[in-house]
């Protein structure tokens, strides 16, 4: 993986740690507005993740393929992977 690692692991401790307090929300039967907010921050921050995994992928794997077919072979994953994304 070429992402910048210190970077998603930042960011995924941060998405768990709200999955922690999401937890937590559940048990003490908080507001289900409020759980929904922190639920909605929660994809936001894993979908900044994935965005950047995905952005080093094309920078690097797509980038660097050594032949064509190989570079059809990453971009065809990507485009299969927008494609659940975009859903």
């Amino acid at each position: 993986m070429q992402a910048d690692k210190k970077k998603i692991e930042r960011l995924l401790k941060t998405a768990r740690g709200q999955i922690d307090g999401i937890l937590k929300m559940i048990e003490e039967d908080r507001y289900c507005i409020d759980i929904s907010h922190q639920l909605m921050a929660t994809e936001a921050i894993l979908s900044k993740a994935n965005k950047e995994i995905l952005a080093a992928h094309l920078k690097s794997c797509v980038a660097n393929a050594e032949t064509q077919e190989e570079r059809e072979e990453k971009i065809d994953e990507m485009i299969s992977m927008l494609g659940k994304i975009l859903k």
